[in-house]
């Protein structure tokens, strides 16, 4: 048996879970999870139906995107999740699809700001609007790199779909579904053509300083790993 099974089977549990709640259609976004202690990733194949994946089908790739393991090419996004997981210690899955209101957003460029406590704990203090780049491409996964700074851990790809981050895939899925709810909220309201209140800034600060003790505590269990592979 593969060493990297479990992953394996983590991602095509997680991709098959998102499907069948309609985050995942057909076979548009893609999502992996950091190999810990090394710079490898499992990552789902280009154009492969989720509901027909098997974990012989995911892919392992170094950072560098040399192939280790999986008979089927990776997602044409690939370039993009290893950037991310070099350029975020923190992030130890990603999940990027094309579900339906936060992609509404990204076509009128709105970001989302602080509206709901929960948002803010776990997505950070907005949803911040990353700039179009066509899928894919050195240029989108550079833009990307650029701007997912910390904390926040939703984003929303302009004229693409949402790009969400978490400790653990449990936690990335979670998060995609409160950007939907948050999303779904926001578009109403802003339909409503009513005045829209945030939380108060006091608040966001405070509920945001959980997020961030959150991230350094996995920043330190990644520095401390690294640290003990070297010795």
């Amino acid at each position: 048996m593969s060493s990297f099974e479990v992953f394996k089977e983590i991602v095509v549990e997680t991709a098959q879970e998102l499907t069948r709640k309609g985050y995942l259609m057909a076979t548009g976004g893609n999502l992996s999870i950091r190999i810990p202690g090394q710079n490898h990733l499992a990552i789902t194949p280009s154009n492969y139906d989720y509901m027909k994946m098997t974990p012989e089908d995911i892919c392992i790739l170094d950072f560098d995107l040399n192939p280790l393991e999986g008979h089927l090419a990776p997602s044409v996004e690939s370039a993009m999740h290893a950037a991310i997981y070099q350029t975020r210690l923190d992030v130890n899955a990603v999940i990027h699809t094309h579900q339906v209101y936060a992609s509404a957003l990204t076509l009128i460029k709105k970001p989302i700001p602080a509206l709901f406590d929960e948002q803010v704990r776990f997505l950070g203090r907005s949803v911040e609007i990353i700039p179009y780049a066509p899928s894919g491409t050195g240029f989108l996964k550079n833009k990307v790199a650029r701007h997912i700074r910390p904390p926040n851990n939703a984003f929303l790809m302009q004229n693409h779909g949402a790009l969400v981050f978490g400790t653990d895939m449990e936690r990335a899925v979670h998060n995609v579904e409160i950007l939907e709810k948050c999303s779904l909220a926001y578009l109403i309201a802003i339909c409503s053509e009513q005045k829209i209140t945030k939380i108060p800034t006091a608040i966001r600060e405070i509920v945001l300083g959980k997020l961030r003790k959150d991230q350094e505590k996995v920043l330190q269990e990644a520095t401390d790993k690294m640290e003990r592979q070297n010795e």
